[in-house]
């Protein structure tokens, strides 16, 4: 039988954003011996995931793992990839004594491996397959929306899913967004939700990592999405995979061409893109004829990309011996021409990087030349490394020519790859440790879990878990509970698990509220209360797809009546629209939103107070010192003159990572709860203790209190907070009781 402390814990274990495996395991000697032993792990990785994508930088053999992958999920398996690439795998299939399948509809399967390209996968017909490979999977982002709904979906009855690619940036957002959600793990909208937050500080609004979700991210995406850049980032021999030199050369030309508006002579300085391709239209005969020259005096195999199709027909007719392969051709006759290039029989090969630029393995050629250049980092670094990868054996001779009206366009790229490395190595820095404790199949755990106590006569702060070291607080001990409940908020004050608030939806927040819901019945005595501080949660269009109010209050009271607690009453407590405008932001609080279209205004949010009561009779009959007038203005359904700045101070209490400052609460709300339903020398408890407020508040009015708190920082804050109350507590209050010493550490 499964006790309350392992049930507890296997909760925990299932609130890590990890995603589980759904695969099976296979054993090392399974795998072709060709795969070094850094492609053989990531294979085994991949089939025990069953849906994941491994990110690895061009070279590193993605092909051999896919085609390894797919072999041992076995029966029959679809590869979608650029249609550039479909024969060239077909090729690298037969290295590994695999037989790959090429068709173009659903009509002439085999069982095994069948391969397609991008633009015939609508023909396919899912459930006729095992498993299902998305090679250079990185097109998801390129693909207009109705496209890539349509492959997500179509794909996601598949058991199997495999995505492969090159490294994204950790920045890159949609990319890593649009693979979660082919593979089933997550949409775009609940990664944001759960990770990111919308930096309306920065300049451009840009999304950023919460800072308390970085390491849950990387381990996270390390869960299902391996990054790896060489074998040494997963701690393997980089034996080889040494990159020989690269020399990269500008060549900028003069031009007569003068930009409209323009003076001659004038250098234009920050380009548009619409301007940047007038400017290479314009300038065409200065770059082929250079380019041309160059290439027609060597003997050796040169690359040539273009940009316009004007460039790439003026480059084949002055190269004597240049293939142009370009958009306008047959599938067929593409993938024709460019094999032709990759086998030595053509010597010469001009297109875009938009035809050939992903994918295609082209180590044979060291010598590659760009007539002119857009703003397009990854194109360009992709197109690169169609010549410069592992395997590369010669130095490689990379040219970009340019008139000196593109300048500029050449330095944006040059910024945006030294922009984008930079993320990348950090993303394989981050999540490599994740990602070696992924493939060794062991968990990694990256938060350290604290406990301490601290006790004074008439107090007892727990630093801790609620649900576990309620455990330590004596049956039927508490005569009032006060707190507010932790919102539902990802990584916004912790990184745990063991954090309420870091829940991925309102179902398990509530399961895990109903271990603390039920604690509190066990501790508080018969026919006594429990203070219950809400606020209704705004629904916002990245969290819940929809802008609107979630009923918070309502979902509070129904877990408590199921628990068995009574509803004994509640408060409304008034709020200050214009402050909770200039708080959070929200367009249905603004002046702006009520003079453009009032439909969207709506009130502020209230707070309220829910008071529940344990069944039962109450032993003790509780006089409390309030007069007549007080409970008349106490008792009215609404409060108006709680002030929300009479708190403690929570400035101190901050930690560099915290999303936002913590929300005490107010201390006339404490007072009165603890006024109106205790005597002097009773117990309150407070199972979300913060920094003490509660605490702070029944010291002072002459009662003793037992807290609970998860986060360090907040406990130590909260134990300073008592101390000082000791100063204003009333001089009679007796010793702490015997019973509340129980359990002590």
């Amino acid at each position: 039988m499964t006790s309350a402390s392992d049930s507890y814990l296997q909760f925990l274990d299932e609130k890590r954003l990890i995603v589980p495996q759904v695969g099976f395991e296979i054993k090392a000697d399974n795998i072709n011996s060709i795969l070094f032993p850094f492609q053989q792990d990531l294979v085994r990785w991949a089939i025990r995931k069953g849906r994941c994508a491994i990110f690895a930088d061009t070279g590193l053999g993605k092909t051999f793992m896919q085609l390894e992958w797919g072999r041992l999920i076995g029966e029959r398996v679809m590869i979608i990839a650029p249609l550039a690439v479909t024969h060239q795998t077909i090729t690298e299939g037969k290295k590994l004594d695999i037989e790959i399948h090429y068709t173009r509809s659903g009509a002439d399967l085999i069982d095994g491996i069948n391969i397609t390209n991008y633009e015939m996968a609508y023909q396919f017909d899912p459930l006729d397959f095992k498993g299902v490979i998305l090679d250079e999977s990185s097109i998801l982002k390129s693909l207009d929306g109705k496209l890539r709904k349509q492959l997500t979906e179509q794909w996601q009855r598949t058991h199997f899913r495999l995505c492969c690619t090159a490294t994204p940036a950790p920045n890159d957002i949609s990319e890593i967004g649009r693979h979660a959600e082919f593979l089933g793990i997550m949409t775009s909208q609940e990664m944001l939700a759960a990770f990111f937050v919308n930096d309306l500080q920065s300049k451009d609004g840009t999304w950023r990592l919460k800072r308390h979700a970085v390491e849950k991210f990387y381990q996270w995406l390390a869960s299902w999405g391996m990054a790896i850049r060489k074998p040494s980032d997963l701690g393997y021999q980089d034996d080889g995979y040494k990159l020989p030199p690269i020399n990269i050369e500008v060549v900028t030309l003069d031009s007569d061409y003068v930009p409209e508006g323009m003076l001659p002579g004038f250098y234009v300085g920050n380009v548009s893109a619409i301007e940047s391709k007038k400017i290479r239209r314009e300038t065409i005969e200065e770059r082929v004829s250079y380019i041309a020259d160059m290439v027609n005096k060597s003997d050796e195999s040169w690359l040539i990309w273009g940009g316009l199709n004007n460039e790439t027909d003026a480059l084949d007719k002055a190269i004597p011996d240049a293939v142009n392969v370009y958009g306008a051709m047959s599938p067929e006759d593409k993938a024709d021409k460019l094999l032709s290039f990759v086998n030595g029989d053509t010597r010469v090969l001009v297109t875009k990087s938009t035809i050939a630029g992903f994918g295609m393995n082209m180590q044979h050629c060291h010598n590659m030349v760009f007539c002119g250049i857009d703003f397009s980092w990854e194109r360009y670094y992709q197109a690169v490394r169609r010549c410069y990868r592992f395997g590369q054996k010669e130095r490689v001779n990379v040219y970009v020519v340019i008139t000196t009206q593109e300048q500029s366009v050449f330095e944006s790229i040059m910024k945006k790859e030294k922009e984008s490395l930079k993320m990348v190595g950090e993303l394989v820095k981050q999540s490599s440790q994740y990602a070696k404790a992924e493939i060794e199949n062991t968990i990694s755990q990256d938060w350290v879990y604290q406990k301490d106590v601290t006790q004074r006569d008439g107090w007892k702060m727990i630093l801790g878990d609620s649900v576990e070291r309620i455990n330590e607080i004596p049956d039927e001990s508490v005569d009032l509970s006060v707190f507010s409940p932790p919102f539902i908020s990802l990584y916004t004050y912790t990184p745990t698990e063991r954090d309420m608030g870091n829940s991925k939806s309102a179902d398990q927040f509530f399961q895990h509220f109903d271990y603390i819901i039920n604690g509190l019945m066990r501790i508080t005595k018969p026919g006594r209360n429990c203070a219950v501080h809400v606020q209704q949660i705004a629904a916002t269009k990245v969290n819940d797809g929809y802008i609107g109010i979630k009923d918070f209050r309502g979902d509070v009271i129904r877990a408590f009546n199921a628990a068995g607690w009574i509803l004994h009453g509640e408060v409304t407590v008034d709020k200050n629209p214009q402050v909770q405008a200039i708080r959070t932001k929200t367009k249905g609080l603004m002046f702006v939103q009520l003079h453009k279209d009032s439909v969207a205004s709506r009130p502020a949010l209230a707070d309220y107070l829910l008071i529940f009561q344990k069944p039962g009779d109450n032993a003790v009959p509780v006089i409390p010192d309030v007069n007549n007038d007080e409970w008349i203005h106490w008792a009215h359904p609404v409060w108006y003159d709680i002030s929300e700045t009479d708190v403690l101070n929570v400035k101190v209490a901050r930690a560099n990572d915290d999303e936002r400052h913590i929300c005490p609460l107010q201390l006339p709300f404490i007072e009165r709860c603890i006024r109106l339903w205790t005597n002097r020398g009773e117990t309150v408890f407070d199972p979300f203790a913060g920094i003490g407020s509660t605490g702070y508040e029944a010291i002072r009015l002459g009662r003793k209190f037992a807290g609970i708190e998860l986060k360090e920082e907040y406990y130590k804050v909260a134990c300073r907070n008592l101390k000082n109350a000791e100063r204003l507590m009333p001089m009679d209050l007796f010793q702490w009781a015997e019973t509340q010493a129980q359990g002590d550490e």
